[in-house]
């Protein structure tokens, strides 16, 4: 029997059925009929279901529809009724289209950000203020709303510290933090890349939001790319900023990009005072809270976003 592909046989188990199916219902049935596919790997119903979900994104022809159930299932458009059909078409004119508008700007996420970095990750942040670059007009693709440290001091003796100074040895890690008030499928691309623009200086990169689309599909997406690129996903709550979290970890660069941090110290003054201030409290192996961006309590926070 001539072996298929996963979308092949995706497709002929959802015709043959007549009826929207769960991936891992497509593999059952699949198995029943002994449909050989031309690889299957430990959990094929998953690579069924990425495979389907790209076909979907990617290609306009695709003959593949999500159905809102849970499970998610899947059907095909050439057995879906008008009324399904229509549906789909709505759902997705509201999922493509702008951003909701927020009674809150975007920088006012910035302290909620400022807290959950210091709290859970024991990072320093600095805002880049835009206004304060010398190239205003591609500001944006050059630094990050956010800057962060993380210092050894207080972890390790006042002779490692000094011994790591004399050979070089990396004393700080630096962070890189893209803010966005809301993540959905019209503006992920692009915040995206801008955040993986911003980030390659620094030892990890993050792109943050306080709203997030939980389009199954749009998740998928989100992790995909966050895999690909190594750009790590945090998600602020405005109304518990102690239920903020990391979605998807970054990925680490031991190496630091020195060429670009030159530029961006060059380009604006709030970094170039935050690579300043960094050396100084290294130097002085105690870190000056008050330099970097004020940590307001978690009831301050939610009384700063309401108003």
């Amino acid at each position: 029997m001539k072996k298929i592909t996963f979308l092949e046989l995706a497709r002929k188990v959802l015709r043959e059925e007549n009826k929207p199916l769960a991936v891992e219902e497509i593999w059952e049935i699949a198995q029943k009929k002994n449909c050989e596919v031309a690889t299957k790997g430990k959990t094929p119903w998953r690579t069924i279901g990425a495979q389907i979900y790209v076909d979907i994104r990617d290609n306009k022809d695709s003959p593949f529809i999500k159905i809102d159930s849970k499970p998610r299932k899947f059907f095909l458009k050439e057995l879906a009724s008008e009324e399904v059909l229509k549906k789909i078409r709505e759902k997705e004119a509201k999922v493509v289209g702008a951003p909701a508008k927020t009674k809150y700007a975007e920088v006012d996420l910035h302290p909620l950000l400022t807290y959950f970095a210091y709290t859970y990750m024991r990072i320093y942040t600095k805002t880049i203020k835009h206004q304060k670059s010398s190239r205003k007009t591609y500001a944006q693709w050059l630094h990050p709303d956010l800057v962060g440290v993380y210092f050894p001091i207080g972890e390790w003796t006042t002779e490692v510290l000094d011994f790591g100074m004399v050979v070089g040895s990396r004393l700080a890690k630096l962070y890189s933090f893209e803010m966005k008030k809301e993540l959905t499928f019209s503006n992920i691309r692009e915040s995206f890349f801008q955040a993986v623009s911003n980030s390659s200086w620094a030892n990890e990169g993050y792109l943050v939001a306080s709203k997030m689309s939980q389009d199954e599909e749009f998740m998928f997406e989100l992790k995909r790319l966050s895999t690909s690129f190594g750009i790590g996903i945090i998600k602020v709550d405005i109304d518990d900023p102690d239920s903020s979290e990391i979605l998807f970890p970054a990925k680490f660069k031991t190496e630091l990009d020195w060429d670009t941090i030159n530029k961006l110290a060059g380009e604006n003054a709030d970094f170039k005072e935050f690579i300043k201030r960094i050396k100084n409290d290294l130097s002085s192996k105690e870190v000056r809270k008050e330099k970097y961006d004020r940590v307001h309590n978690a009831e301050k926070l939610k009384e700063m976003i309401k108003k």
